[in-house]
């Protein structure tokens, strides 16, 4: 039995709760959250997030009462607690002492205290306080009945430029080179004459003046990434050496730059994300989606933990609206649809002062009788009627790449052919026609396991190591189908470009040569023809294609171009390459991407089903669980599942016609097709 394994056992399969602060309260208020926790079903809360000034408020002087108080309270009434390590807030007693451990930023300017994460991670003076208060709760809680999780610091993230983290990075860079000379050739500091000589030269890259070294600029990323591991790394190891057999994990965030969650993962029991899609946005589902897809593959397949989303609104954006009745319920199944094993939110009472104020809670301002709380009591109701689920795995036939190193190649330096690249926009632009058809999508890195798919979606690769080349290639070959998007495998993992001509990693691959790119002009549009006679548009981006064992699935149709291929194909071993050389409409860019994935043999569980309605399947050993989600507030939509099944949610038979409503939702429990059974989820 795993870690999470015993945690699930111990809240009884999903787990219901939220962030709790009860420091900011009264205690006679402790007692009627623990009674109105107990109403709304909540079986697990975080505790401790930002109370470190609570929990030692001198230095060396700590005050565990009121935790101790809490904690027994929460266990006399049967809800687990999630223990955090208070140590994304410093207390400002450690500001004062060592003012040394707030953060500098890029233009030299201090961090001050009263912010957020103001603290450097690189600091040895804040890692040495943070395992001290780190060590006290362990030697206190590990053994307390309460504790089912530890929950390492919270959505770490800050970056810094202080001396110390200069120290850090060169050690990082020692570590990672072993010479000046393997430094030297590989950040190519022959040019504009940056050669080192000494380690102690080097020092962390500050705002830009000019223009600077990418290759440093992308191993500073690298190394940001791996200081905050490293304050996660000791503090998990503290927890652990009291006791180890409770979960430990920390919470990530949704499109976070700053932290390579594929390094990260192996790290934890299970990944945890933060997520608040806007409800302004009425395809902010779609991204969401994705995110949990990120999440549940992070692992290889295991189930993730919601660990934060609110109940309504909440109070960072221009304009903050309400969660439309119905949205949080929608938004929480959809979670548990794609991998989730809990269904939490920040926070349990919402706060009467501070930054989030305004920040929608499970106990709103408004209290007990308010609408907030009615669904989020209805919510925790269902989510015990779908204990049957934690657990579970999904399986899909269909991988996209995410790499954090490519997202920095393409976003944190400049000297590219355009310099306004959003690497989240375009791995949204490949994912988004998978979503709509209902086709299930794991997310994969450059060393990834890409044996179990049929195929691969490579959304502007332009940065990938020769591992993840090889990967690529080896999946071809095998009979995979590749569906790449322009510029792609044109420099290695120093920054530098491949040799061979462009696309260098990947010019066999795809079966053609490029002599140049061209980015467009603004407003700049492009008529398209493809072979079988359909007409689309491009825009933004071509490339000036020579075809080598390739051949044109479309050519430009006008312009200095016309005639040259804008889409490629290219038989590769036993497998299919398709490249994508210019920025298609996205009507264009999906039919081509479907048609690919249709010929690869993709199992295609739902078709005619409006894009509007969500379809995703969980299963174990025997049963399959299909959650069937109606995102749009207007209109209705009928599913046909041949068999019907058993709708969770109600209890009661499902048909074969399953109905929904606006906003309605459905999670059916199937026998699982014996040949099914053999398939192993991944």
């Amino acid at each position: 039995m795993t870690r999470m394994d015993g945690f699930r056992d111990r809240v009884g399969g999903l787990a219901f709760g939220g962030d709790y602060n009860p420091e900011q309260w009264d205690p006679g208020v402790w007692r009627e959250d623990v009674r109105l926790m107990r109403r709304a079903g909540v079986n697990v809360v975080s505790l401790g997030v930002f109370a470190w000034a609570s929990l030692e408020p001198e230095p060396g002087r700590y005050e565990f009462g009121w935790m101790d108080e809490v904690m027994d309270l929460l266990h006399g009434n049967g809800i687990a607690v999630n223990l955090a390590t208070p140590t994304a807030a410093p207390p400002v007693w450690l500001t004062r002492l060592h003012p040394e451990v707030l953060p500098v930023m890029a233009d030299g300017e201090p961090f001050g205290f009263g912010n957020r994460l103001q603290y450097d991670p690189s600091s040895p003076v804040y890692r040495r306080y943070a395992a001290a208060i780190t060590t006290r709760l362990a030697e206190r809680y590990s053994f307390h009945p309460a504790l089912a999780m530890w929950h390492i610091s919270n959505e770490y993230g800050p970056t810094a430029y202080n001396e110390a983290s200069s120290a850090g990075f060169r050690r990082w860079l020692e570590r990672r080179y072993g010479d000046l000379g393997t430094l030297n050739e590989a950040w190519t500091t022959r040019f504009w004459g940056q050669v080192y000589t000494d380690w102690d030269q080097i020092e962390v890259p500050s705002i830009p003046r000019t223009w600077m070294n990418p290759s440093r600029i992308l191993d500073f990323k690298r190394f940001t990434s791996d200081a905050l591991l490293e304050c996660y790394l000791a503090e998990r190891d503290i927890v652990r050496s009291f006791r180890d057999d409770v979960p430990v994990l920390t919470n990530f965030m949704r499109f976070y730059r700053h932290a390579d969650y594929w390094r990260w993962a192996p790290e934890q029991d299970a990944v945890a994300l933060d997520i608040y899609p806007d409800p302004a946005d009425p395809a902010s589902h779609v991204p969401a989606a994705f995110q949990f897809d990120l999440f549940r593959s992070l692992k290889g397949g295991r189930p993730w933990m919601l660990m934060e989303q609110a109940a309504g609104a909440v109070s960072q954006w221009r304009l903050n609206v309400v969660k439309e009745p119905g949205r949080m319920r929608l938004g929480s199944l959809q979670a548990v649809a794609r991998g989730a094993d809990s269904i939490m939110f920040f926070q349990w009472r919402a706060s009467r002062g501070g930054q989030e104020r305004f920040h929608s809670a499970m106990l709103p301002h408004s209290g007990p009788g308010s609408r907030t709380f009615r669904e989020v009591t209805d919510l925790g109701r269902e989510a015990r009627l779908l204990s049957r689920v934690a657990g579970t795995t999904s399986r899909a036939e269909i991988a996209v790449l995410f790499d954090w190193n490519g997202w920095w190649g393409l976003e944190e330096v400049a000297g590219l052919p355009r310099n306004d690249f959003g690497y989240a926009e375009t791995v949204m632009r490949h994912y988004t026609p998978l979503w709509e058809h209902h086709l299930a999508a794991d997310i994969v890195s450059p060393h990834s396991d890409l044996a179990p798919y049929k195929v691969l979606v490579v959304p502007n690769a332009y940065l990938i190591d020769d591992q993840g080349v090889a990967a690529v290639t080896a999946f071809a070959r095998a009979g995979g189908t590749v569906v790449m998007s322009f510029f792609s495998g044109v420099v290695d993992e120093c920054n530098r470009v491949r040799p061979d001509g462009y696309p260098g990693a990947f010019r066999r691959l795809i079966g053609a040569r490029i002599d140049e790119y061209w980015p467009a002009r603004p407003d700049e549009r492009f008529a398209v023809r493809f072979a079988g006679g359909r007409a689309a548009t491009a825009s933004w981006w071509r490339e000036d294609i020579h075809l080598e064992t390739g051949t044109a699935l479309a050519t430009y149709a006008d312009g200095l171009l016309e005639g040259r291929a804008a889409v490629v194909a290219n038989t590769y071993g036993s497998g299919r390459v398709v490249y994508v050389a210019t920025l298609l409409d996205d009507a264009a860019f999906g039919a081509t991407l479907l048609d690919e994935v249709r010929a690869a043999g993709v199992d295609d569980r739902f078709p005619g089903v409006p894009a509007h309605v969500e379809c995703a399947v969980r299963q174990d050993e025997r049963h399959e669980y299909v959650f069937l989600l109606n995102h749009d507030a207007g209109r209705a939509a009928t599913v046909r599942l041949p068999g019907g099944g058993r709708n969770l949610l109600t209890g009661t038979p499902a048909g074969e016609d399953v109905e929904l409503p606006p906003l309605a939702a459905a999670v059916v429990q199937r026998a699982l097709d014996p040949a099914a059974r053999s398939r192993t989820p991944h």
